[in-house]
């Protein structure tokens, strides 16, 4: 890990890093998903590979704040219909760390920006068209509003879907440390309410993240000197987490995900094109 390169950070670089981090504990707490722009952010001032490993402990801190929040409202069933196949995912994006340069990384963390981008948009448009459905007739509305978090999981095409999204998120997590998007694309097609989603994402996200440090560790992206900085950095994601408990029930939701899938756009081509 290029340890000269964290440790000469400029106060603008540093200042770029503690934003980063409250947005990770805003998005885990308010709108999940939204850390892609601290991946950005991670990825264009520290070195691609290394801010994979830099990032991961500040997200875990995100996760033990959001498992305190939410925790009441997670759907076990949903995590271990998924956990086996992320498994396989992690395990993937493993294998493609120890051949990855820094290069690779970079280029592979930006495709999956602009990728998770376009599945978000993909996401509201398919939610905006339920909506419209629903809206035709109000006593379907009421029934839906009634359904169980999850519930459709349970058949053939279910668990195909769960293993299809949880082989990617797996694989995204590990590799850039974004597999919010593809999760909370998988929990809102499953027909979680917001809370039932932030709590199955709260659970998931802990599990798999601190179930991928020996990982990171083991290629070289974690190590004492990383941990100093997180340390440091941990300490702005409790007010992003407070903000987010804040802000979940007041946000402007669409506004604000037109705004994270514009900074995301940017943040990818910005680390494809440098």
């Amino acid at each position: 890990m290029d340890t000269m390169t964290l440790w000469h950070l400029t106060g603008w670089e540093f200042a770029a890093l503690a934003f980063a981090a409250l947005l990770v504990g805003f998005s885990k707490t308010a709108v999940s998903g939204a850390n892609t722009v601290s991946l950005a952010i991670f990825a264009a001032v520290l070195p691609a590979r290394a801010s994979t490993g830099i990032l991961l402990p500040v997200l875990i801190a995100g996760d033990v704040l959001a498992v305190l929040t939410y925790r009441r409202h997670a759907h076990w069933p949903t995590l271990w219909r998924l956990f086996p196949a992320v498994g396989v995912g992690v395990a993937v994006g493993t294998l493609f760390l120890v051949w990855a340069d820094d290069a690779a990384v970079r280029t592979s963390i930006g495709v999956i920006l602009l990728l998770m981008a376009g599945v978000t948009v993909w996401r509201r448009r398919q939610a905006e068209a339920a909506d419209a459905s629903r809206a035709s007739d109000s006593s379907e509305a009421s029934d839906s509003s009634e359904a169980s978090d999850g519930g459709g999981a349970s058949s053939r095409s279910g668990r195909v879907k769960a293993r299809s999204y949880g082989v990617l998120g797996g694989f995204t997590t590990m590799v850039a440390n974004a597999g919010g998007p593809v999760m909370s694309m998988y929990l809102l097609s499953a027909g979680f309410r917001k809370l039932g989603f932030l709590g199955t994402s709260a659970f998931f996200f802990l599990i798999v993240n601190v179930s991928k440090v020996p990982f990171s560790a083991g290629l070289g992206l974690i190590d004492g000197r990383s941990l100093l900085l997180d340390a440091v950095l941990v300490v702005f994601v409790v007010p992003g987490a407070f903000l987010g408990r804040w802000a979940v029930k007041r946000i402007n939701q669409r506004l604000f995900e037109r705004l994270v899938i514009a900074a995301t756009v940017v943040g990818g081509l910005q680390l494809l094109l440098t």
